[in-house]
């Protein structure tokens, strides 16, 4: 099927305008054969090498009109000045005005002091709601051999601030978990249940849910476990190919001291001769390095 024109009927000048810029096409596509070369020349502009037959000067004109999507009786300048107003400008995102005002009590070039750090972390929260107090520790590679990842778990002495559902598998989660109900946080089997878990693991393993044996959720003891996890216990990683762990270690609203007890605890869990690099910050907050 050929190229539909669109013809108004009715307005005799503008049809013909329409039948010259389509005539001017054609001997463009017959003369034009070779490449397009644009050295020298302005931004959008461009010059045509041909070989053979030899355009008139007004299909000329109104080919480079067509090409440029220029009205009739528009000058090329006038449209150029038109298309170039139309250029978005992109610019740097702006903080809003409660980020920047507590940007300004970070000094950014400083260690602050675990103490002081958590004193500032609180007064920095930006947030309406109780925001969570975050943990970005940059681990040392070189301390960590050949291994592509670190993991392990510890035991926050005043938990998370969070409430964290655990429960046990067993027929009637599983039945749960094939409806598409999910009513817990983390989910704790004894390795006789895994067989069963199996048929769920496409549900649960994109959540994060499934149990493994790496993060201690399949186990013998499975009360012990509970009871652990149920309390404060928190398991951490570092990111795929980077030695980068990230945690909440709390609530804005904890008090001081309970905040620097968990990150004193995460330190501990971790090692000091493995942590390179710490940084905390409120939810949506500036970050904070501290003193390791």
């Amino acid at each position: 099927m050929g190229k539909v024109r669109k013809v108004i009927l009715g307005d005799e000048k503008q049809e013909k305008e329409q039948k010259r810029k389509a005539e001017a096409r054609r001997e463009g596509k017959k003369a034009k054969k070779a490449k397009v070369e644009g050295v020298g020349l302005h931004g959008g502009e461009r010059t045509a090498v041909v070989e053979g037959t030899e355009l008139k000067a007004e299909v000329k004109e109104l080919l480079e009109k067509v090409e440029k999507g220029v009205a009739a009786g528009e000058k090329l300048s006038e449209a150029k000045s038109r298309s170039a107003g139309k250029k978005k400008v992109s610019g740097l995102k702006v903080r809003g005005k409660k980020y920047q005002e507590a940007a300004k009590l970070v000094d950014k070039t400083k260690l602050y002091p675990l103490t002081e750090a958590v004193s500032l972390v609180k007064k920095t929260s930006v947030t309406k709601f109780d925001g969570t107090v975050e943990l970005h520790i940059n681990l040392n590679p070189a301390t960590l051999g050949e291994k592509t990842d670190y993991r392990g778990s510890v035991t926050l002495p005043h938990g998370t601030g969070k409430q964290v559902r655990v429960l046990v598998a067993d027929e009637a989660i599983i039945a749960e978990i094939t409806a598409g109900k999910i009513n817990f946080d983390i989910l704790v089997a004894h390795p006789t249940m895994m067989t069963k878990l199996a048929k769920v693991a496409r549900i649960l393993g994109p959540k994060g849910l499934m149990p493994n044996p790496k993060t201690g959720t399949v186990t013998t003891d499975v009360e012990k476990r509970v009871k652990e996890l149920s309390t404060g216990q928190v398991n951490f990683k570092t990111e795929p190919d980077n030695p980068l762990i990230h945690m909440p270690i709390g609530k804005v609203s904890f008090e001081e001291a309970k905040l620097k007890e968990n990150i004193e605890a995460v330190i501990v869990a971790i090692g000091r001769g493995k942590i390179a690099k710490i940084t905390i910050s409120s939810t949506m907050g500036p970050g904070i390095k501290v003193q390791v």
